[in-house]
């Protein structure tokens, strides 16, 4: 199970890192998948910022990753559930495209939450 675990986590953990360097190099056609129906104009500062931030939070998993501790990378990984879950919810509150706020957001915080239960039950 601790392996499923890490494996889901690495997953995670790498694809928002992609999504990250896409909103620092590539902001309008990145965020145009995010799942709004419309990207503001003028927005990339506030897109890179984004970019930067997605960076970080794939990274600090990969860190607990080798630290070693599955108990503090389930915990991690569980908190960090609510982040895709929000956005899901925000798209969804601005009538953004639902089939991308269920089948992204909520698809990948479910997984956030597998790999949780995997980590910690394991």
């Amino acid at each position: 199970m601790l392996i499923a675990g890490y494996v889901l986590v690495a997953i995670v953990s790498l694809g928002i890192i992609y999504v990250g360097l896409n909103y620092l190099f590539a902001p309008a056609k990145t965020a145009a998948g995010f799942g709004f129906t419309e990207v503001p104009e003028n927005a990339e500062s506030f897109l890179n910022v984004k970019g930067g931030r997605d960076v970080g939070a794939g990274l600090v998993p990969l860190t607990l990753m080798i630290y070693g501790d599955p108990h503090a990378l389930g915990w991690v990984i569980l908190v960090a559930a609510v982040w895709p879950l929000f956005d899901m919810l925000i798209v969804l509150r601005h009538r953004g495209k639902k089939v991308i706020a269920y089948s992204v957001h909520g698809v990948t915080a479910l997984v956030m939450v597998v790999a949780a239960a995997l980590l910690l039950l394991g």
